[in-house]
């Protein structure tokens, strides 16, 4: 067991992704005051909405802060990895796993047992030495 501040938001699959979002701002709030909180939000809605339309089981949502960063992980019961879309602009998607890699500062994605984690990371920015 750790001291490092974690949150783990559960849902089944009929929920939306409201209550992920309100989990991650206060979260964000309490141990992230650093972290670009629209970047990370949008990161957690597209992953929570991912779960729910690509997956038929459970999903779990998991925020971890570690010493210089900020770990936002989805675990869900699909074995299968995030696939990159051409974005269909006449509104067929396209544009959430493209969004997802670009806002967070590393993505990656891990099997399980029972499917996938997929795992955004932040690094927590170095505090600039005032010079005089």
């Amino acid at each position: 067991m750790t001291d490092e501040p974690h949150v783990v938001v559960s849902s089944a699959p009929h929920k939306d992704s409201a209550a992920a979002r309100r989990a991650a701002a206060d979260f964000l709030a309490q141990h992230c005051p650093w972290a670009d909180k629209d970047a990370v939000l949008l990161v957690v809605t597209e992953l929570v909405t991912n779960a729910l339309r690509h997956t038929t089981g459970w999903w779990r949502l998991h925020l971890t802060v570690r010493d210089r960063e900020l770990v936002v992980e989805m675990d869900d019961s699909s074995p299968r990895p995030p696939v990159p879309r051409r974005p269909d602009f006449a509104g067929g998607g396209g544009f959430g796993w493209q969004m997802v890699q670009r806002l967070a500062g590393r993505v990656e994605v891990k099997s399980l047992p029972e499917g996938k984690r997929v795992a955004a990371t932040w690094l927590r920015p170095v505090p600039s030495l005032a010079t005089g």
